[in-house]
């Protein structure tokens, strides 16, 4: 199994709106994509932004190929992520599972 992580910003403000795109969006995505096995997406206040720290569990590098295209190392972004990201990640990490519980 593969861990893909990646993160964002938001303003505060528009936190709760980015969350809910997210859903509609990214979550969708990573799920309904074959040889997806679960998805995380995770936030947080820190100062005046918050952090969206997403993260998805894989079975190979073909499930992530599906997902993300030919170069997986690069970020998957949504028509509307510029109205809320006031910063991003514009690629991801990929760590291989060799035990878990």
């Amino acid at each position: 199994m593969i861990v893909r992580t990646w993160r964002g910003w938001t303003r505060t403000t528009d936190a709760d709106a980015y969350a809910e795109y997210l859903l509609r969006t990214g979550f969708t995505g990573y799920t309904q994509t074959p040889g997806n096995k679960g998805a995380y997406f995770t936030k947080r206040d820190v100062e005046e932004r918050t952090e969206f720290y997403l993260i998805s569990l894989w079975e190979s590098w073909e499930a992530i190929k599906a997902f993300a295209g030919d170069d997986p190392g690069v970020a998957v972004f949504y028509p509307e992520d510029d109205r809320y990201l006031v910063d991003r990640e514009r690629t991801v990490e990929h760590y291989e599972v060799f035990a878990s519980a």
